[in-house]
């Protein structure tokens, strides 16, 4: 069984078990080392700065105000 099963499987828990679930895995994560904390919040560190990259559509702010501007008009 895959993730992808287990999270299938748990949507169908009613909202009290799925309460219960949550409330259990979050418990399960108290128990990290701090090492293993660590790198867990680096890792999600780095999956949001690269959700966040810079791409070639990218305006400056001083563009993105001169066009708000111009339709204000």
């Amino acid at each position: 069984m895959n993730i992808e099963d287990i999270e299938a499987e748990a949507l169908k828990l009613s909202l009290e078990g799925r309460a219960k679930l949550a409330e259990r895995l979050l418990e399960s994560l108290e128990d990290l080392s701090e090492e293993e904390n660590a790198r867990l919040w680096n890792a999600e560190a780095e999956r949001r700065n690269a959700t966040w990259s810079v791409s070639d559509s990218a305006r400056s702010s001083a563009e993105v105000f001169r066009e708000a501007r111009k339709r204000l008009r």
